[in-house]
């Protein structure tokens, strides 16, 4: 663990904090006038290793020989110019900071840090985060990386879960969940049931590795929820015929995939970034990776009964609530996460994914995304 202090006076910033890997859907902008909460738990930080934040450049201003080396491979509206490494941690971890009056203009219902940033340091006053509470946004405070360093916390075990205590501790993310937006002066607030925002970008990266493994082929994913998630998008972008190839589930807690799988879905540690890998490194198959809550959930489905149970509850359930109520809607990809990941395979310089990528718009009116 540690806490991050000014670069300019060593004033402390955070709380103690522990790194874990960047969530999915940190970059997400959903709907319109959607409250989203708290990007990070807290008590955690995480990096994004990108370039993020303005300056920008358009595409037509880049150097081919620049966009190689960050890994691009097909065209972008725009390209960050910012500073790479910066740190993401929840607003009520912060300490000491004071916000920048004149940089916290131009929001809708919040903060969206459009300005750059919007926090100093309280005892010198230099830069150092821009805080995003803006609605349709993540609630988040970024830390500027050449504004802050780490400072270690002493007598603190780092020490990360293993595969086995993750999928024990059973901590997943359900697919549906409430959402809250503003109804306007008259109605205030509103809520109905819907698919999870944090669902639906975890599935944009993964639908970008499932079309590079497809190799222009139908593939087949487990049926039930991961059929529900995938397929109908799956159908749609790849061309019907003989030769699929077929999608499993794979990870800890579950029995070795059979040799004849071609795609594994498989967990990414939420601590270390690590992607779950067989026991059996000779193993071909291509690894698609999900975030550790969204696999669990998936991997070890939760079923409930079709009518009340009678007797004592069973050992260890808690509750007995109904399940969540369904989403009226079907289940669509984060367009912007889909896109962020597919540009970044090589295998976009297919001419077939590229347009994928030129369709884009049209898939999202067909409600694809």
């Amino acid at each position: 663990m540690l806490v991050f202090v000014c670069a300019g006076c060593g004033a402390e910033l955070t709380t103690p904090l522990s790194q874990v890997t960047l969530p999915v859907h940190a970059h997400q902008k959903y709907g319109n006038g959607i409250q989203l909460p708290v990007l990070m738990e807290s008590g955690t930080f995480a990096v994004d290793p990108e370039p993020s934040g303005p300056p920008w450049r358009r595409w037509e201003e880049l150097d081919p020989d620049e966009v190689a080396t960050r890994g691009i491979h097909a065209p972008v509206y725009a390209l960050s110019d910012g500073a790479p490494g910066a740190i993401v941690i929840a607003p009520g971890d912060t300490r000491g900071t004071v916000p920048i009056l004149e940089k916290c203009g131009g929001y809708c219902c919040g903060l969206d840090g459009a300005d750059g940033p919007n926090l100093a340091c309280e005892a010198c006053g230099l830069p150092v985060a821009t805080r995003i509470d803006d609605c349709s946004l993540w609630q988040a405070v970024w830390l500027a990386p050449d504004a802050v360093c780490r400072r270690p916390v002493d007598d603190t075990d780092a020490t990360p879960l293993s595969w086995t205590n993750l999928t024990a501790e059973g901590r997943g993310i359900p697919p549906f969940e409430p959402i809250t937006a503003w109804g306007g002066p008259r109605l205030g607030l509103h809520h109905w049931w819907s698919w999870s925002p944090r669902w639906e970008a975890a599935a944009g990266r993964a639908l970008a590795h499932l079309l590079a493994a497809s190799e222009g082929r139908p593939v087949i994913v487990p049926d039930g929820l991961t059929e529900e998630v995938f397929q109908r998008a799956l159908d749609a972008l790849l061309p019907p015929g003989p030769g699929a190839r077929r999608a499993v589930l794979a990870g800890p807690g579950l029995p070795a995939p059979d040799a004849g799988a071609d795609i594994h879905l498989v967990p990414v540690h939420p601590q270390t970034g690590q992607t779950w890998t067989l026991p059996n490194p000779a193993a071909a198959a291509y690894p698609v990776p999900l975030p550790f809550a969204v696999w669990l959930w998936l991997a070890f489905a939760k079923t409930y009964p079709p009518v009340p149970a009678s007797g004592v509850m069973p050992d260890g359930v808690l509750r007995d609530d109904p399940p969540a109520p369904h989403p009226y809607g079907l289940f669509r990809t984060d367009p912007a996460v889909f896109r962020h990941t597919l540009v970044r395979l090589p295998a976009v310089r297919s001419q077939w994914l590229r347009e994928i990528i030129e369709n884009l718009t049209q898939d999202m009116r067909a409600r694809l995304f």
